[in-house]
């Protein structure tokens, strides 16, 4: 199994790779939570884990990146070390194009989601 530091090694080389501007309005960074996350809509027969969220909180912490360490082994720990360092870059992409999008008053990456879910959803007869 991959372990929490060569997670985070891998996280912090592709964050790295990443245009500056892509950070733009990110001032809380990218974290590497140890934590599994499943969605609210996951069924046990078939778990729907989350690898990462966009978080945008006022007030709070502010914009940042969350990428959820036993969620990507749930699901990713099994593969050798090039298809887990896609797999974050994957992650990655996605969660800063939420964070791009959120400065653009755009929600497009949102509504796809919502169709993901949707078809999960379907899929499972819910």
């Amino acid at each position: 199994m991959v372990s929490f530091e060569e997670v985070r090694n891998m996280l912090d080389d592709i964050a790295a790779a990443l245009p500056d501007e892509l950070y733009k309005g990110l001032n809380g960074g990218v974290i590497l939570n140890e934590g599994v996350k499943l969605h609210p809509e996951s069924r046990p027969a078939a778990p729907l884990y989350i690898m990462g969220e966009y978080r945008n909180e006022p007030g709070g912490l502010g914009r940042y990146i969350v990428v959820y360490y036993g969620s990507f082994v749930n699901v990713h720990g099994y593969q050798n070390t090039g298809r887990q360092k896609e797999a974050l870059s994957k992650t990655l992409r996605h969660e800063f194009l939420h964070h791009l999008e959120s400065l653009g008053g755009e929600r497009s990456l949102e509504i796809e989601d919502a169709i993901r879910i949707a078809k999960y959803k379907e899929s499972l007869g819910s």
